[in-house]
């Protein structure tokens, strides 16, 4: 049954049922039929018992009977299939009509069935005076083979029925089945032909009955996820390489221009720094590259203490000041809250949004640090004047490599575009958000932490 496919167990399981259903209801009618039958057969043999009585009257002896036999056998020629016996109260036989009968024969007062050489009976046993306890008793047997033969015959029939109705059940249901069917086979063959370069498949929803609809949605959300993903994976890919060719190639032409000729040993220090540099470089891209993929996997973990947001703000703030200053950016700071979360991976991720605010705020400009501390948790919000981000580029900030536009690509190994990737790790690791918010000439970035830095699974 396991090895069955589903087409094939509905139409057993349809099978199944009409068969039960048929055979319930032909039992049911065979039984009420033969009911019928034996209340007809009572109905006569009680309507023959009065003139049988006026017949032999008082009788009480072997002559007494035989001097109404000629009476008795014309009021049985009335009813072929009808026999009689009279039997004495010790037993003895006084008159029998039909004598190839067995000798003995069911006496109940009530309905009997009997078979004798191929022939059934109704056999029903009464005494002839009922106010006697010693009176004579007549038994009626009536024929009822033809009752019998049509019961068998409508039993075949039910037999029959129940299975013929079962193998056209079976033949509709598997039809049925398959219809019923097609659209999960649809689904599978687009699922089947979905591949890397095809993941913008989508299954037909309006076409899918009311059953699969919500699994046709999950389908399409799915083949979504995989397209954005693969989509993702290409752009990093690329953007990795596009990241990892400037700081090679320069390694190679520096490296090239320093062998072709015997040179100084300061011009190969000079050369050695300048590979140092560019390796440093690459090795810091590499370890925010990994540091992702930990958080990804979800493996920060970050350490539980007791932290005055606003004592590690003012210390970056102290520590961008004379960049600032060189730049004649206004710093500040409002609010104040305590939370709980890692030290490290809080300064971290708030150096670079303020790294982020410095680059791309223009001179005579500022960026301002709020913090609300509230019951919800604490919001930290870093603002500062510059040009304004669209509003459709907003989502990808905090992607990998990812940068506005060619004005703020600045192009150096030291700003790859993993800042507020690693910023966002970082947030969702103590179990919160963090979004951005850019109109009118102001550019804010809002992240809101609980007061217990729970983790976000």
């Amino acid at each position: 049954m396991s090895r069955l496919s589903l087409g094939s167990r509905l139409a057993l399981l349809f099978a199944a049922c009409t068969a039960v259903v048929s055979l319930s209801a032909g039992v049911l009618f065979n039984h009420a039929s033969e009911t019928h039958f034996i209340e007809l057969d009572q109905q006569l043999l009680d309507s023959k018992l009065p003139a049988l009585r006026a017949v032999l009257g008082t009788a009480s002896s072997q002559s007494d009977v035989d001097a109404h036999a000629t009476a008795l056998q014309r009021e049985l020629s009335h009813q072929p299939d009808l026999a009689l016996r009279i039997s004495a109260a010790d037993g003895s036989v006084w008159f029998d009509s039909l004598p190839a009968l067995p000798a003995t024969l069911p006496t109940p007062d009530s309905l009997q069935s009997l078979s004798s050489e191929g022939t059934d009976y109704r056999v029903y046993t009464v005494a002839l005076n009922p106010d006697d306890n010693h009176s004579a008793r007549l038994t009626l047997l009536l024929d009822i083979t033809h009752h019998q033969h049509f019961l068998q015959r409508m039993q075949r029939l039910i037999w029959l029925t129940v299975g013929l109705s079962a193998l056209a059940t079976a033949v509709l249901g598997a039809w049925a089945a398959r219809s019923g069917l097609r659209p999960l086979r649809q689904m599978s063959e687009i699922a089947a032909s979905v591949s890397a370069s095809s993941l913008t498949t989508r299954l037909p929803h309006n076409a899918m009955p009311v059953e699969l609809a919500e699994l046709t949605h999950a389908f399409n959300a799915m083949f979504g996820r995989l397209d954005d993903a693969f989509q993702r994976l290409s752009a990093f890919s690329a953007d990795i390489a596009h990241e990892l060719r400037t700081p090679l190639s320069n390694l190679l032409t520096q490296t090239q221009v320093t062998l072709t000729r015997p040179r100084a040993a300061e011009d190969y220090r000079e050369a050695l720094l300048g590979n140092l540099e560019e390796l440093q470089g690459m090795a810091q891209m590499v370890n925010d590259m990994l540091y992702l993929a930990k958080a990804e996997h979800g493996l920060l973990n970050p350490m539980r203490e007791s932290l005055n947001l606003e004592v590690e703000v003012d210390a970056l703030l102290e520590f961008f000041a004379p960049l600032a200053e060189d730049r004649q950016v206004q710093l500040s700071r409002e609010g104040s809250a305590t939370l709980s979360g890692d030290r490290h991976m809080l300064r971290r991720a708030v150096s670079n949004l303020l790294d982020n605010a410095l680059r791309f705020t223009p001179s005579g400009g500022h960026v301002a640090t709020r913090i609300v501390d509230s019951v919800q948790g604490v919001q930290l919000s870093i603002e500062n004047s510059g040009p304004t981000i669209p509003a459709e580029v907003l989502p990808r900030l905090f992607d990998r490599f990812f940068r506005a536009d060619p004005a703020r690509h600045e192009g150096s190994s030291e700003h790859a575009g993993l800042g507020l990737a690693i910023t966002q790790s970082i947030i969702r690791a103590h179990g919160g958000q963090i979004r951005c918010e850019s109109a009118q000439g102001l550019t804010r970035f809002v992240v809101e932490l609980p007061m217990h830095g729970e983790n976000q699974v």
